[in-house]
């Protein structure tokens, strides 16, 4: 028996270290893949990373989800396109935010005001310490224009979708757009209602991106696309939104709704989960939808970052 249960311990021991290495190694891991002479993709745990070459260094949108991805991501960018000149956030969850403590205190940060609320106000046991010197410090509320190294990168607030804050980033001369997670190319897509996020806003918030002027589309997650994978999505959101509106309109419960209710524009769609954390798949998001039409759940109110807190 002794010889069993050490076995069994022993066993055990390996499958929890074989977990542990696999885990260390989708953490750690990154796919990189070059969309222009100058513009990179970054795909790893947590989602996908622009990275833009200029002539005095590089940019690079989104820091995933740990420290060591923010430090793996900065030495892929330094590597691919020279010292690190600026990190843009497009929006404040953690698989977006919290690599940045991987760059050096005091670099120059890009978001949306309304990010900085969102990161100060729901995740502020992270953002302590040595991490606070990595908050966005550079801020704007529709349009941020940086020219750098004879490149110019636009960041834009369209509208609201995914958040409350999220914005687009342009890069102009490479006619790239990085979405943020406004885009979820063939995944199912996270719906913060709480912190400002609307599936009917961001139906129009992708009418105004349409708008723009470029050719390749970086998403927040997905394989890289086009013009097309926006409008893929875009029709995805509307057949959502008719199915919240439907089952207002009925009075169904949600139970009802998720009873009656499967989606024809997801065929394909990927599930985005980690165990015993989040699941985003076709019942998440018809909760979602059903919640925003019946007015079920309401945006927590966040106050703004004053100066004198920065």
């Amino acid at each position: 028996m002794k010889r069993i249960l050490a076995a069994s311990a022993v066993a055990l021991l390996v499958a929890l270290g074989i977990a542990a290495v696999y885990g260390y190694g989708r953490v750690t891991e990154l796919e990189v893949e070059q969309v222009t002479d100058d513009v990179y993709m970054l795909s790893g745990f947590g989602g996908n990373v622009g990275v833009l070459r200029t002539g005095t260094g590089s940019v690079v949108v989104d820091s995933m989800t740990f420290r060591m991805q923010g430090e793996r991501i900065r030495e892929a960018a330094e590597r691919l396109a020279g010292p690190i000149q600026a990190v843009v956030n497009t929006h404040y969850h953690v698989g977006h935010t919290h690599g940045n403590p991987g760059f050096a205190a005091g670099t120059r940060v890009i978001s949306t005001r309304r990010t900085l609320d969102y990161l100060v106000h729901f995740d502020p046991s992270y953002w302590q310490g040595e991490a606070a010197e990595t908050l966005p410090n550079e801020l704007f509320s529709d349009v941020h224009e940086v020219k750098l190294g004879g490149k110019t990168i636009r960041a834009m607030h369209l509208g609201r979708g995914h958040t409350g804050g999220d914005l687009v980033v342009l890069f102009v001369d490479d006619r790239v757009l990085h979405t943020g997670d406004l885009l979820f190319n063939r995944r199912y897509p996270n719906i913060d209602l709480e912190a400002g996020g609307s599936i009917r806003e961001w139906i129009a918030t992708l009418d105004r991106m349409l708008e723009l002027d470029f050719d390749r589309v970086i998403p927040g997650h997905g394989p890289l696309t086009d013009r097309s994978g926006i409008r893929a999505f875009q029709d995805f959101l509307r057949e959502l939104w008719e199915v919240g509106q439907q089952a207002a309109r009925d009075g169904l419960s949600l139970e009802e709704t998720l009873a009656r209710k499967e989606l024809a524009t997801d065929e394909g769609y990927d599930v985005i989960s980690v165990p015993l954390v989040f699941r985003l798949d076709e019942a998440f998001v018809i909760r979602r939808a059903w919640e925003e039409a019946t007015g079920s759940v309401v945006e927590v109110e966040v106050p703004e970052v004053r100066e004198e807190e920065r």
